[in-house]
Order: C-alpha cells, then sequence, then structure tokens
C-alpha cells in the first residue's frame, strides 16, 4: 500500500472545509477493504500501523455516491440485512474514507531505545517521530490476540517482571521505565531484548513469548479489548487464552466472506428499487393488495409489472425454511448455493433479456457428445454474471470454515442493516460429471480409503482450531468433492495458458452433495481482466474436449514426481496427498477451500493402481 501524494487541503465549492478534515494515511483497493484490510485488521502504512475502524459511524461518514448501495436479494437475507455497500473510492474532493486507528499504541524509539505509548514520546502533530531524538517510531512488532476475535497490547511490563513475582500486577508500579533493544546477534526473538530502568528485574528476551501458555503462566487472560472499536467501547468479559503473534502475521485477521451469483428471477437490475419493500410485500396474500401498495408508493413508474413482481414473491417463498424448526446458516448456505446449481444446469437460453439482465447462460452450439467419453455433460455457457461477496464478520487465531458463528466477531458494536460488500461482473465456464459414472468410481474400495486419509486429516485439523470437539464443523472431504476440486484447478491452469487470463483472474464455484456434482470456473474481477470472451469460447464442446484431454495429461506429470505422486500426505497437517505447487495448487484467490483437500491421483491414478483415476479412460485413448 502506498500513501497518496502530498496535495493541498481541500475545499468545498464554497471555498470552505469539508465536514470532515480527517488526515490521510494511505490508499487501498475496494476489494482489499473486504479481503484483506477489513473492519479490525492491522494495516501498515510505511512505519506506522493501524487498526481499520469498526463501521458504527459508517452510516454517516460513508456518503452515497462514494458507497453506494448494492443489492442481492438471496444474500441479504442469507445474512439477515437490507442491502450491501461498496467501501468508499475516495479521490481528492473526498470527504471522508475508511477510518483507522492508531494500533498497536507502544512503539519504541531505535535511538533512545524507550519502548512506551506513542503519545508519551511526545511526537509533533500529523507525525510519528521520537520527540527527543526525532527518528521515525516503530510499532510494537507484537500484539496478542484470543480466539473469540479480541486484540491487545503485547504485555511488556509483564513480560519483563515475571522472574519478580510480579508479573500479574499494574503495569508501571515499579516506578521505571521500558527499553527495548536488539543485540544484533541473530535475526531470532533471542535478540531483542526488553528490559526496565527500575533495576529490580533483568533484561530479558521475547524468546518463549510465543509459547501457547506464555501468556497464561503469567496469570494473564484476554480482557476482551476492542481497538478497532475505539477507547469508548467497553470491553467484553472474555478470560480466554490470549496467544502472542507478529503484528503482520494472516492470523491475527481473517475474513468470514459470504457470496452469491445474482440469478433469475433476481438477477434483473430492474428489482433494485424494490429492494426495501420486499418484507412489506410480503404480508400480502392477493395480486390486488400487492398492486395497491406498487400504486402508493411508486404512483405509475413502476419499476416492473404485477407479473413480474408476483413472480419474484413465489420465487422467494420457495427459499422459506421447510417446517418449523429454524435451519441453520450452513443448512441455508448450501440451499443458497443448489438453487444455483439449479439455475446454471438449466440456463436462460430461452429468456428474452433486458438491458438490465445480470446472468446469461446459453447452451454451447456445438454436439456435447464428444464430451461423453471424457465422463463430462452438461456444459453451459455463462456468457454474463455477477457475484456478491460480503464480508460478514472476522476471526482472529482461527479458519473461519473451521469455527462456528460463536468465533465470529461482528464489524460494529450496534447490529447493523447492511454489510460491507463488492461486486464483481464475469463470465464463466459450467460443466457436470456423468452421475452414472461418478457413482461408480466413488463407490471404489481404493478410492474410499484414499479419501478416508484426507478425511481424518482435515477433521484432525478442524478438531484442534475449534478447541471443544462438539463445536468443529464436520470435514467436506468426499470423493466427488475432492475429484470436482482437482478438476477445477487443472481447468484453470489449462485455461489461463489457452484463453489468455491468469491464473489469479480465475475463480472457481464447486457444488459438491448427494445431488450435485459441478464446477463453475469463471472470472470475477473488478479490474480489466474481466468479461473479453475468451473464457466463454474455451466452452464450446469440441474446445472444451482437447482443453480437459490437455489438463488429464499436463496431470499425469509433476516436476516434483515421484515424491509427490508417491507422498502419504502432502499441505496443511495433510490434509492433501498427491498435490503441489508444481502441479494443481493455485493463487489463493482462486480456490475456494485454500488450497487444500486435493489429490490429482483421482484424476489419473498411480503407477500402481492405474484404475484409481476417474479421467483413466481417457489416457488410454
Amino acid at each position: 500500500m502506498t500513501p497518496p501524494h502530498a496535495r493541498r487541503r481541500r475545499t468545498t465549492a464554497r471555498g470552505g472545509t469539508p465536514a470532515h478534515d480527517l488526515p490521510r494515511r494511505g490508499a487501498v483497493r475496494r476489494a482489499q477493504a473486504i479481503t484483506t484490510y477489513g473492519v479490525g485488521s492491522l494495516i501498515a502504512v510505511d512505519h506506522e500501523s493501524f487498526v481499520v475502524s469498526g463501521l458504527d459511524d459508517a452510516e454517516s461518514s460513508w456518503t452515497a455516491d462514494e458507497a453506494p448501495r448494492i443489492y442481492e436479494r438471496r444474500l441479504s437475507r442469507l445474512l439477515g440485512v437490507d442491502c450491501f455497500r461498496l467501501p468508499p473510492a475516495s479521490d481528492d474532493d473526498s470527504k471522508d474514507g475508511m477510518r483507522v486507528r492508531r494500533f498497536p499504541l507502544m512503539h519504541s524509539c531505535p535511538e533512545c531505545t524507550d519502548l512506551q505509548r506513542h503519545r508519551d514520546f511526545n511526537p509533533p502533530e500529523g507525525r510519528s517521530v521520537c520527540g527527543t531524538c526525532e527518528v521515525d517510531l516503530v510499532p510494537s512488532r507484537f500484539v496478542v490476540a484470543c480466539e473469540a476475535g479480541h486484540l491487545d497490547e503485547f504485555p511488556y511490563w509483564q513480560w519483563v517482571h515475571r522472574s519478580t513475582g510480579r508479573g500479574g500486577t499494574t503495569a508501571g508500579r515499579c516506578g521505571g521505565k521500558l527499553r527495548l533493544r536488539s543485540s544484533g546477534r541473530t535475526a531470532s526473538l533471542r535478540s531483542i531484548l526488553v528490559s526496565c530502568t527500575c533495576g529490580q528485574a533483568p533484561e530479558v528476551s521475547m524468546e518463549g513469548s510465543f509459547r501457547r501458555n506464555a501468556l497464561k503462566d503469567l496469570g494473564l487472560t484476554c480482557r476482551g479489548s476492542r481497538p478497532w472499536l475505539g477507547t469508548s467501547a467497553p470491553a467484553e468479559q472474555c478470560g480466554l487464552r490470549l496467544r502472542t503473534l507478529q503484528r503482520g502475521s494472516s492470523a491475527v485477521w481473517q475474513p468470514v466472506l459470504k457470496s452469491a451469483l445474482s440469478i433469475p428471477p433476481w438477477s434483473d437490475g430492474r428489482t433494485d428499487p424494490l429492494a426495501e419493500h420486499w418484507a412489506k410485500l410480503r404480508k400480502y396474500d392477493s395480486q390486488a393488495a400487492v398492486e395497491g401498495y406498487l400504486d402508493a408508493v411508486f404512483d405509475e413508474k413502476w419499476p416492473m409489472s404485477l407479473d413480474e413482481v408476483m413472480a419474484l414473491l413465489d420465487a422467494e417463498r420457495e427459499e422459506d425454511p421447510d417446517g418449523e424448526a429454524e435451519p441453520s446458516f450452513d443448512h441455508r448456505y448450501r440451499a443458497l448455493r443448489n438453487k444455483e446449481y439449479e439455475r446454471l444446469r438449466s440456463g436462460n437460453d430461452e429468456s428474452e433479456y433486458s438491458r438490465d439482465e445480470q446472468f446469461v447462460c446459453e447452451t454451447p452450439q456445438g454436439d456435447t457428445g464428444v464430451l461423453g467419453p471424457l465422463g463430462v455433460t452438461g456444459p453451459m455457457l455463462v456468457k454474463k454474471l455477477r457475484e456478491v461477496r460480503a464480508l460478514k464478520a472476522f476471526t482472529r487465531l482461527a479458519d473461519p470454515d473451521s469455527t462456528t458463528g460463536s468465533k465470529e466477531m461482528p464489524l460494529s458494536e450496534s447490529p447493523l442493516r447492511w454489510l460491507p460488500a463488492m461486486q464483481v461482473r464475469g463470465e464463466g465456464v459450467f460443466l457436470r460429471l456423468d452421475e452414472d459414472r461418478l457413482g461408480t468410481w466413488e463407490k471404489a474400495t481404493a478410492v474410499a480409503a484414499r479419501i478416508e486419509r484426507m478425511r481424518t486429516a482435515h477433521q484432525r485439523v478442524l478438531d484442534q482450531r475449534a478447541g471443544d470437539r462438539g463445536e468443529a464443523v464436520p470435514s467436506p472431504a468426499t470423493p466427488r468433492m475432492v475429484l470436482l476440486h482437482t478438476l477445477a484447478h487443472i481447468l484453470i491452469n489449462e485455461w489461463s495458458l489457452d484463453a489468455g487470463y491468469p491464473a489469479a483472474a480465475l475463480r472457481e464455484r464447486l457444488y459438491a452433495a448427494d445431488d450435485m456434482a459441478g464446477v463453475l470456473v469463471y472470472t470475477a474481477t473488478s479490474d480489466s481482466a474481466g468479461s473479453l470472451g475468451g473464457l466463454v469460447a474455451q466452452g464450446e464442446p469440441e474446445l472444451l474436449d482437447r482443453t480437459v484431454r490437455s489438463a488429464v495429461r499436463r496431470a499425469e506429470w509433476c516436476s516434483s514426481d515421484p515424491l509427490c505422486m508417491e507422498t502419504e500426505a502432502s499441505g496443511t497437517s495433510g490434509t492433501n496427498l498427491a498435490a503441489c505447487h508444481a502441479c494443481v495448487m493455485l493463487p489463493e484467490t482462486s480456490c475456494e477451500h485454500n488450497n487444500i483437500l486435493l489429490d490429482r491421483a483421482l484424476l489419473v491414478g498411480t503407477p500402481e493402481d492405474p484404475d484409481l483415476g476417474f479421467f483413466t479412460p481417457v489416457r488410454e485413448q
């Protein structure tokens, strides 16, 4: 991230100052405000460090023109909000933007070696330098966090005085000042030395501060600190174990992202004016009552016809939970994916598209029978699609995919009726695997045994991250899921060569369940590598046939073979088998599952057991 160029003080059209004239410290892209530098994350700008503020004040500070509302009804219902908002895109005339607060507050001066709060250095206004030495201050490299999402300063005073038996007392009671220096002997924690001028405690290194129980042994537990909400936010009662982290560690902040494709009948942009009225419209059972409401709200300028509005109400009621019991969030999210799968299978060939239609999915013109020997069926050309990705919450220390909602930290202190999100448009190719052939293949003993090894390893990781086995989510590893996942990866690698897209501009969306076996590879990016037509062209049966065959042949060999193919476990804690960065792994932005649960042996088999592979018949043709 690069700070913006220096510029003159901004003024309004009448020559006055804007409502907010906060100093700017840098710039991030809109997508980064959702995926990398969202609420509660730490962001470095030059030699300074900040935490991105919560959204409690965003309703007033985010202007409608810089942070417009976007609508995706199906995702809104899932997340319990009315709409979404794009993060503010600022320019020289902007009044505000993403707000940040300085964190951590503990800084050190490399010249005088003082270690204290930033304000105690008496820096000049708008600068982060030592008031005495006039050198740039260094933010603390270390912070502490708990699995409930709280974040706090590293307890340097308690760490230094732990040998005196006073580690749990109030910091600063000894009357001394903390100092931090580096011995320069090594780059390890042993060379980072902290001391106190009181003379009652020896100089100690930071070695051992990352032990799992290092702070628990000092009698320290989480205080429930939430610095992204400001000093006025009351601390929550927590008491969980604290963990020491590097300030730039990815474990400090992990986004909880949820996304949905805009599919008919909700993909027509003309539905946006109705977004705020669905809750009231659903209360009316008769067409006449709906007509009366629309007349009262829109007068004669209806955004859609009455028949279209009634069709939307019927579609929404179809997605209502069945039965009296309230389904879980995961169950409702799977139902959302099921609807997408149904629409991708059927397409909308016969539809008359309006100018505002955001989903165009058509059957290829060529003979799809050529794909039969591959075990591939039902290819569809998604010539136009829109995806909305919303930041629901965030976690610390724990992978969002391995936690339940209890460990997710909300983006604001008070509930909001909207969430920050980004919308991306692109194109894609959807294909399915033949159910008969897939059903026979996944019942094979060798396939089941190989998947069980991966599932067991993944479940072990999920149990460890959850802490309590009862709260751990089950591993999604199944034969068809791993097969579809690996197939999507080799297709993305192949299309990055043939279609002219970088692999990071392509993305997978898996539909793997007992009644689903499909994969959508699509471009969904906000930059120039969006809808250029090159990917859709690859979905024609003749080209798709050549692509699958070429991708399978390429997957037969890896530059790390035979080690890659014969390994007993690879990836994070053994959650992969025959998969590495030299063959099927992708950029993290392209993969739904963080490059785990991959095995190319399920595609092409092994030298000892070639029949293990789903596409082994393709190799023999």
